[in-house]
């Protein structure tokens, strides 16, 4: 192991992922772009906010966290 601070880079290659949702869900997900595109100004493609929105949503889960941490993952 090479004795620098920085640590070896994790894999940064996305992984596409591809899903349905129901039409309620995606008129909630749309309808949240549009409020978002509003108050930044910017147009952010829906597609590209939702992979945002779901690791916030992992981030804020502290019974995930908990779980995780004590080796409940897929790679647990």
């Amino acid at each position: 192991m090479a004795d620098i601070k920085l640590g070896k880079l994790p894999d940064r290659v996305p992984v596409k992922l591809t899903i349905s949702v129901s039409p309620d869900l995606h008129r909630a997900l749309s309808e949240y772009a549009a409020i978002y595109n509003r108050a930044y100004g910017e147009e952010e493609p829906l597609v590209e906010l939702v992979p945002h929105m779901l690791a916030a949503f992992l981030a804020s889960d502290r019974g995930f966290a908990k779980a995780r941490s004590k080796g409940g993952g897929e790679n647990g």
